[in-house]
C-alpha cells in the first residue's frame, strides 16, 4: 500500500511540475507579443504623426531649402503651423534666434534644466536683427557648451533660414521656411534632418530619445512664433514691421 501511494504521489508530481513552467513561458510570450505590437504601432502610427505635427502630406514630401545640405538623412521631421500674420511679422523673430539673443520661443524651463541659459524674447531687438550667411547661432552658454553652435548657411529674407552644424560630415540641418497662404496668413515650416551614428543600437536609442524631445520642443516653438507674430501684426497692422524694433 505504501509503495503504491508513493508511486502515485511521484507520478502526480511529475505530471504537475511542467505546468508552472509552461505558464511562465506563456506569460513571457504574451508580453513579448504585446510589446512587439506596441513597438510597431508606435513606429508606424505614432512616430510619423509626432515628427510631422501640423504638416500636410504635401509639405512633408516637398523639397525645402536646406535639403541639399543633407540629402540622405537618417531621420527627418517636418512640422508646420498656420499664422494669421504676414511673413514680415514672422521674419524678425527668426532673425534673432539663439541663446545669446531671442532664444527659441519654446519650453524655456526645459532648456534651462540643462544649464543652457536660454531666455525667450517677447520683443524685437534691433541689435539682434543683424544675421547673415556664415554667422553663428548659439544653442547654449559658450562657457558650458562651447561646441553647441549652428552656422547660418542659407538666408532668404522673409522666405527661408537654414542652420546646420559646423562639423563634417554635417550632422544636423535645421530649416525654417515661410510660405504665404494669403495676404494675411502664412505657413511656418520647420524641417530637421539628422545624421545618426552607425552603431544600430546607438541609432535606435538616439531616435527613441531625440524624437519625442524634438517633437515637443518644436511644437512649442511654432506656437511661440505664432503668438508673437500675431501679436506684432495686430499691434500696428498699418506700420512696417521693420520699424517696430526696440533697442536692447
Amino acid at each position: 500500500m505504501t509503495t503504491d501511494a508513493n508511486t502515485k504521489r511521484t507520478a502526480s508530481i511529475s505530471n504537475d511540475s511542467p505546468r508552472p513552467a509552461r505558464k511562465i513561458w506563456k506569460g513571457r510570450i504574451e508580453w513579448l507579443v504585446v510589446g512587439t505590437l506596441l513597438g510597431v504601432a508606435y513606429w508606424m502610427l505614432v512616430r510619423p504623426r509626432m515628427l510631422n505635427w501640423g504638416a500636410t502630406s504635401e509639405e512633408v514630401r516637398a523639397s525645402l531649402p536646406g535639403d541639399d545640405r543633407l540629402p540622405e538623412p537618417d531621420a527627418e521631421s517636418t512640422m508646420a503651423i498656420s499664422v494669421d500674420a504676414t511673413t514680415g511679422a514672422i521674419w524678425p523673430w527668426l532673425r534673432q534666434l539663439g541663446q545669446e539673443q531671442g532664444g527659441f520661443y519654446s519650453h524655456e524651463w526645459a532648456e534651462n534644466i540643462f544649464g543652457l541659459d536660454i531666455h525667450n524674447a517677447d520683443r524685437i531687438v534691433t541689435e539682434w536683427q543683424e544675421l547673415s550667411v556664415g554667422d553663428t547661432v548659439r544653442l547654449g552658454r559658450a562657457d558650458r557648451f562651447p561646441d553647441a553652435t549652428l552656422e547660418v548657411v542659407a538666408f532668404e529674407p522673409e522666405r527661408a533660414l537654414v542652420l546646420q552644424t559646423p562639423d563634417e560630415p554635417t550632422g544636423w540641418v535645421w530649416s525654417f521656411v515661410l510660405e504665404p497662404v494669403s495676404e494675411t496668413t502664412t505657413r511656418i515650416l520647420v524641417r530637421s534632418r539628422i545624421r545618426l551614428p552607425e552603431n544600430p543600437v546607438v541609432r535606435v536609442a538616439a531616435q527613441l530619445v531625440l524624437d519625442p524631445v524634438m517633437s515637443i520642443m518644436t511644437h512649442e516653438m511654432l506656437r511661440g512664433l505664432r503668438s508673437r507674430a500675431e501679436r506684432l501684426e495686430t499691434a500696428q497692422p498699418t506700420t512696417d514691421v521693420s520699424d517696430q524694433t526696440t533697442p536692447s
